[in-house]
């Protein structure tokens, strides 16, 4: 009863941190999106085109559990993904931000691995941060690069996403009729195909900032829910067992009762 009590006292104390902590990250996802997805949603006209070739699959995770299944979504895309690419033929290779999303990953798929990002959320998390992740994600210039995320809904539903992000690659050898047409709703000076050569990092930079901040605010809402659940299976638990404990206690306190009677009856 007593490591029930303190189970109970835990998941109590650990729900209110992460309260704490979900407004903080909630406010800085609010303050973070809108400057991250109007770049995003720029080149998101452009067309996707599913070549073969190498192709890199970054990941978003967390750098602690205890918050549902949301690190187990994002490696289950992950591995999904990676084995329908190389059933086609193609090279893929994985690169995780978080420590869980590399402790489930590498058991299966280590010589897979090119690079892992861990303890990102131990500092506050910058442009500057996501622009190091973006650079080194792009190093080995993939033909496809696949960012697997969490999409934030509400505090309790979330949405796993495999996101196509536009390459160096895919965008040198797409025709610039291509661009044209996909950007025809906007009038740009130099060309877009020259403005892409000045964008392309802050785009990178981007697409991984807003990752990160929509990975942040959906793990601390699902540890509060989970520990919101750990705390009232804590409690149904406590008294279940306070039942049965005080049953078996009046059951002997009965019977030692029963005992001293029928004692003195025979005296």
């Amino acid at each position: 009863m007593r490591s029930i009590a303190n189970m109970k006292k835990i998941t109590k104390a650990m729900k209110m941190v992460a309260t704490a902590k979900f407004k903080k990250d909630m406010q800085r996802m609010e303050n973070g999106l809108p400057f991250a997805r109007p770049v995003m949603a720029l080149f998101r006209r452009l067309p996707v085109d599913e070549k073969h070739g190498p192709i890199t699959y970054l990941a978003v995770t967390s750098d602690k559990g205890l918050c549902g299944g949301v690190n187990a979504q994002v490696s289950k895309q992950v591995r999904l993904g990676l084995q329908a690419e190389e059933a086609k033929g193609n090279q893929v290779k994985i690169q995780i931000m978080g420590g869980k999303g590399v402790a489930t990953l590498k058991r299966l798929f280590a010589d897979r691995f090119t690079n892992t990002f861990e303890e990102l959320s131990k500092s506050p998390w910058t442009f500057a941060t996501a622009s190091m992740v973006a650079e080194r994600a792009t190093l080995a210039k993939p033909n496809r690069l696949m960012l697997v995320s969490i999409s934030f809904k509400t505090m309790i539903t979330y949405e796993t996403q495999v996101n196509h992000t536009i390459t160096q690659s895919e965008a040198t050898t797409m025709d610039r009729t291509e661009w044209t047409k996909a950007m025809d709703v906007n009038s740009f000076e130099p060309s877009i195909y020259e403005v892409w050569e000045d964008l392309r990092e802050f785009y990178f930079g981007c697409v991984v900032y807003a990752a990160f901040l929509e990975a942040a605010a959906t793990e601390t809402a699902q540890r509060m829910t989970a520990m919101e659940s750990a705390t009232k299976n804590a409690c149904e638990m406590y008294n279940k067992v306070s039942l049965q404990f005080n049953r078996a206690r009046q059951a002997k306190i009965t019977t030692e009762l029963c005992e001293i009677i029928s004692g003195a009856s025979a005296v």
